[in-house]
């Protein structure tokens, strides 16, 4: 068992290097590869197996998933636990460990494509008007809600942001988003100005942090702000302006690309913006708009 459990982390840690060098994944996609294939390891300790990669079969993973499903797993994650496996026997493959895939006829559970949550305006405004002005960070949360929504970034690109990569005159902000891909994204005039006003005149008297001279967003103790505190912001910001929907970063990106597809934005130019890397994933936003479409049908319909 012992020389089994040598060689897993053997395996996991040539995974982990694949992920990183050849598919260019991030630090948070791999954790979550890892984490994965800890829950298959799992499987084996509850069957009193030892997990030996060499051997694994279609019919261990088709009981790995109904171990999962029996765990109360929902059918998004059991989608992302199989993507991971898949993941990993690929890797198996190109180093000849394994011969034959035995998550090649492995299916995902479907999985109904749920709209997500969306701010109008006025209770993005609200966000904006519940952050405390007098306190040292008002300036800086204030900017990060206006590039947020006004940008439609990521939470890990608006905290890997930097000041190198602000092209103010020209109206453009350089990010890194998944697989270290970069693109260019317009920034408005609104979020420019505050932007500005918060490097010149707010993050200028910070004691940054030795290796955080470039990070646009700082903590109190000049380090670079973390993904959870984002989160937290949000939550208390949404708290305060009574805001009754379970909202996240994310969410204000949703609204970014709803309100542009809403005002009839190129679905392609909003792609771009939004770093999709395939267009059905932005068409979801063009669904988005229920009220205007009943609105329509209540109004031209002959029999409404």
């Amino acid at each position: 068992m012992y020389q089994e459990q040598i060689m897993w982390q053997s395996y996991l840690k040539g995974f982990k290097a694949y992920l990183r060098l050849e598919r260019s994944l991030s630090e948070n996609s791999i954790a979550a590869y890892l984490n994965d294939l800890n829950k298959l390891e799992q499987f084996y300790f509850s069957i009193d197996r030892e997990p030996k990669i060499t051997e694994i079969s279609k019919e261990d993973l088709r009981q790995f998933i109904s171990w999962l499903h029996d765990l109360g797993m929902q059918a998004t994650t059991q989608a992302r636990v199989i993507s991971g496996i898949k993941a990993f026997c690929t890797y198996l493959l190109l180093e000849n460990i394994i011969e034959i895939d035995p998550s090649a006829l492995l299916e995902a559970p479907k999985i109904a494509r749920k709209l997500p949550d969306t701010l109008n305006i006025y209770e993005i405004n609200s966000l904006i008007d519940a952050i405390d002005a007098s306190k040292p960070e008002g300036m800086r949360n204030k900017v990060i809600i206006e590039v947020l929504y006004g940008c439609g970034l990521r939470v890990s690109e608006l905290t890997d942001l930097k000041i190198s990569n602000l092209f103010s005159q020209i109206e453009f902000i350089k990010v890194l988003g998944k697989g270290n891909k970069e693109r260019l994204i317009p920034i408005g005039g609104v979020a420019i100005k505050l932007l500005t006003i918060y490097l010149d005149e707010v993050r200028v008297h910070l004691s940054v942090k030795k290796g955080n001279e470039d990070y646009v967003f700082l903590n109190r103790f000049g380090a670079k702000l973390s993904r959870i505190s984002i989160f937290n912001l949000i939550k208390q910001l949404a708290l305060k302006a009574g805001i009754k929907k379970t909202i996240s970063p994310h969410t204000l990106r949703h609204s970014f690309a709803t309100h542009l597809i809403e005002g009839g934005a190129d679905l392609r130019a909003v792609q771009e913006m939004l770093g999709h890397s395939s267009i059905t994933t932005t068409e979801i936003y063009t669904h988005l708009d229920r009220d205007y479409l009943r609105e329509v049908v209540t109004q031209y319909h002959p029999r409404s």
